[in-house]
């Protein structure tokens, strides 16, 4: 079945599912997931009491898209009074961490020693704030496709970094006193409270974690562009959420090319047969998905007001512009006709000048 003959969807869905708690919103990089999530908060501030955006990518474009600066603490957004936005660092902090100049280096020690476990502990660390907060809805605008599935592994992470600490603990109990006593750091700050700040995180992270699991509390939003590049991260994507048992059922493909009454480029139009390709096998496997097509703009979209107008997209289908009756269709192309005969004459009459000089 060809695209042309299915309906487009939109992200009503998400707005009208009012148990939502957690939406993730990710995909490939430089497909347009900021801005993205970006509109899916300001609609979900629309229905919803209030609504946070928290971006987990360490290249933060949120204050970019508002146009506002933004940082670790939640900061409303100009314009709103109930949507707020934060961009935490991925990478554990030592100002984070407290205590001693040995508890920092001992705890770096420990991060250096379990791949992954920083990041682990950093986003426990948040969403133990989070979870203090009142927050209706919470959208993340995720890191590209391999930091956020490894987001999705962190309480397997901090099981396996608990694992190793106790094995370092029965096998250098004694060590590790001494050693701590050395670098002055007293029981607040001994292996005990390394040990028991992992294993309140962990707590933390798996109740989260089976809140992620359960799809009446989250979604997962799918970005991508009609490539191949983007369609194969999208499968990979979708089938590791499915792995972990997450919800997803929204895919919004992004810079769409539309076969408007102004097209003429030939590469364009070579473009969007490469497009209409892609956006075909999409169709073909995630025929039970809401899809949504959104436009490629001729400029970026900054600030809240772009955001907004964008916006109107997500909720009802892109309507490419074909108003032009047959008659000015006739005429236009005409007009271009005419325009490349008067072009090629004057080339001509050029080349048989030069020719009767030599």
């Amino acid at each position: 079945m060809a695209t042309t003959d299915i309906p487009d969807g939109t992200v009503r869905n998400i707005l009208d599912q009012d148990t939502l708690k957690w939406v993730f919103v990710g995909g490939k990089g430089g497909v347009g997931k900021t801005t993205c999530s970006s509109i899916l908060s300001i609609l979900l501030a629309q229905v919803r009491s209030s609504v946070l955006i928290i971006s987990t990518d360490p290249a933060h474009n949120l204050s970019d898209a508002f146009q506002q600066r933004f940082t670790k603490t939640p900061t409303l957004v100009n314009g709103f009074s109930n949507l707020y936005a934060m961009e935490v660092d991925p990478n554990v902090e030592n100002d984070d961490i407290g205590g001693s100049e040995g508890m920092d280096s001992l705890f770096s020690e420990l991060a250096n020693a379990i791949p992954g476990i920083d990041e682990a502990m950093s986003f426990a660390e948040m969403l133990k704030l989070v979870q203090t907060m009142d927050y209706s809805c919470i959208v993340f605008d995720t890191a590209p496709t391999g930091h956020t599935l490894r987001l999705l592994q962190f309480p397997s992470t901090l099981e396996k970094g608990l694992q190793k600490v106790m094995s370092l603990k029965s096998k250098f109990g004694g060590l590790i006193g001494q050693m701590t006593r050395l670098f002055g750091i007293d029981d607040e700050f001994g292996e005990d409270a390394i040990l028991g700040r992992l294993e309140g995180m962990k707590d933390v992270i798996e109740q989260v974690n089976k809140q992620f699991k359960d799809p009446d509390l989250t979604t997962f939003v799918c970005v991508c562009i009609p490539e191949f590049l983007s369609l194969y991260e999208t499968e990979r994507l979708v089938q590791e959420l499915t792995k972990f048992e997450i919800d997803t059922h929204n895919i919004i493909i992004n810079q769409v090319l539309y076969d408007e009454e102004d097209v003429e480029s030939k590469l364009l139009k070579a473009r969007m047969r490469m497009q209409q390709k892609y956006l075909d096998q999409f169709y073909m496997l995630y025929d039970d998905f809401n899809i949504t097509k959104l436009p490629l703009l001729p400029q970026e979209v900054t600030g809240v007001e772009a955001l907004r107008a964008l916006s109107s997209h997500f909720t009802s289908p892109y309507q490419p512009s074909t108003s032009r009756s047959a008659v000015e269709d006739l005429e236009r192309r005409i007009s271009t006709l005419k325009l490349q005969l008067e072009h090629a004459e004057a080339e001509l009459d050029r080349l048989q000048k030069g020719k009767q000089k030599v």
